[in-house]
């Protein structure tokens, strides 16, 4: 046999074994699926301690720097679920059949973001897209600052929670020092930075007290206007019992940070 030909069946071998390998390892490893909630690699590190800063400037960057990557993990997310419901409306308005994966999906979609799965699948659909959206940067960074203090209370220190979220069984989070008489509520407790933004946007998307976020965000997507936390605050006005303020000092503060917020 010619050496030419020994190592042509040689390179073949080899080639024929490291797919092999290469498939051993792809089909072992636990591939994440379209639905895993991400993570960032700082998401449960203990929180900074913003109070250590006596410069204003430097304590707001160093809460805008510290919450950004997040932020922008979890829109990425959301553009991806996104995209994926837009090619399920695309197979609904061509007849075409779902797969069980995809009616999987589908159905953890319905409960993640109460969408009736009584209702035709195109109107489902199209509920669906109404509310799994991005959330300007700018309006949660804002609020993250606005609702903890610039990070400084102890829900934020303690549990990642620093958007003011309301937990309803008892031992779920903090009881705060100021609760009404009656009332049984407490502020959330997270096990980490990721789970806690989730969550917040996940509320904002699916909350019916939020609807006119929504129905303002859906707008702007229509019409191909830039979807800014300026226009969005004007859904929160049941975020907070103060209401038109809430949303007024909300607003202010996105046009009062601009500097920090786009660095």
């Amino acid at each position: 046999m010619h050496k030419t030909e020994t190592l042509k069946i040689v390179v073949i071998t080899l080639g024929v074994l490291a797919v092999i390998v290469i498939n051993a390892i792809i089909f072992t490893e636990d591939e994440p699926d379209i639905l895993d909630v991400p993570q960032t690699v700082a998401a449960k590190k203990p929180v900074p301690d913003f109070s250590q800063y006596t410069n204003v400037k430097e304590k707001k960057t160093a809460f805008f720097d510290y919450l950004k990557p997040e932020i922008e993990k979890q829109n990425a997310y959301l553009l991806t679920l996104r995209h994926y419901v837009q090619t399920l409306y695309r197979k609904a308005l061509a007849d075409e059949t779902l797969s069980e994966d995809d009616i999987e999906r589908l159905e953890w979609l319905e409960q993640e973001y109460r969408v009736k799965s009584t209702q035709p699948l195109k109107r489902k659909l199209l509920a669906l897209l109404q509310k799994i959206d991005i959330l300007p940067e700018e309006l949660v960074l804002v609020q993250a600052a606005n609702e903890s203090a610039w990070g400084t209370s102890r829900f934020a220190r303690k549990g990642y929670n620093f958007f003011g979220l309301w937990c309803f069984s008892k031992g779920c989070g903090f009881v705060p020092n100021l609760r009404n008489e009656g009332a049984s509520h407490e502020v959330a407790k997270f096990e980490s930075l990721s789970r806690a933004t989730y969550t917040y946007m996940r509320n904002l998307n699916r909350h019916d007290a939020y609807a006119d976020l929504r129905e303002i965000r859906s707008r702007l997507r229509a019409n191909q206007i830039p979807i800014t936390g300026e226009a969005l605050a004007d859904g929160l006005m049941n975020y907070s019992e103060r209401g038109a303020a809430y949303v007024e000092e909300l607003q202010t503060m996105i046009r009062f940070n601009e500097e920090f917020i786009i660095e």
